[in-house]
């Protein structure tokens, strides 16, 4: 089955802008936003919709119900950002830091992570459809109980990710690689590996290998 990847934002003609604020209900639209500190916000229902975002710092926020549809992130620090429960359409982070960030219970559609730092990030009880992560460091990440279609891992590393009750038929891990990884041994029918990588997952689940 040919694997669908992520339909790129889709962006009108945008204005630039200096400066903006984050407010409960707020609605941020159209815009350009560049190397602006917007961290350290407890916000509810905020809503970003065909917007690029470039160099722009948001650090350990807290964003419930957050929307955000059609925007790129470029070079931004997203570190330790709360957006449990958020929905993401059509959105690519690209060359971001995401250290710590929690996408808990949340509905990812067409993402595109490239070539981001992304460790310890929670994408727990995510819904994730027709998501790629290309050249991006998922060490010690989250993937506990994740429902998913068309999930690609392409050149990530994966060492010490856990994908504990998540259903792991049709997914590739040939591309990315890890020294350490926990599956739950029920679900792993169907995951594709190397011969390392096999080798690698039967010692994690205590199996005795003999040359």
């Amino acid at each position: 089955m040919k694997i669908k990847k992520p339909v790129a934002p889709l962006l009108p003609q945008l204005t630039e802008t200096d400066f903006i604020s984050l407010d409960d209900e707020l609605v941020i639209e159209g815009l350009v936003l560049k190397d602006q500190d917007l961290s350290y916000q407890d916000v509810r229902n905020l809503v970003f919709r065909e917007c690029r975002f470039d160099k722009i710092t948001m650090n350990r926020n807290h964003l419930e119900r957050f929307d955000c549809i059609n925007v790129i992130f470029d070079h931004c620090d997203l570190s330790n950002t709360e957006w449990i429960g958020a929905s993401f359409h059509q959105v690519h982070f690209r060359q971001c830091k995401l250290t710590g960030t929690n996408f808990a219970e949340s509905y990812l559609r067409d993402c595109f992570f490239e070539d981001c730092l992304a460790d310890y990030v929670s994408f727990s009880a995510t819904n994730q459809k027709v998501v790629q992560f290309h050249q991006t460091s998922l060490k010690d990440t989250e993937f506990v109980e994740v429902t998913w279609s068309n999930l690609l891992l392409d050149n990530c590393s994966l060492t010490g990710s856990n994908w504990f009750h998540t259903k792991l038929a049709g997914l590739d891990l040939t591309k990315s690689t890890f020294e350490k990884i926990a599956f739950s041994q029920e679900l792993l029918r169907g995951l594709k590996v190397t011969q390392e990588q096999a080798i690698t997952i039967a010692a994690g689940l205590g199996l005795v290998i003999k040359e």
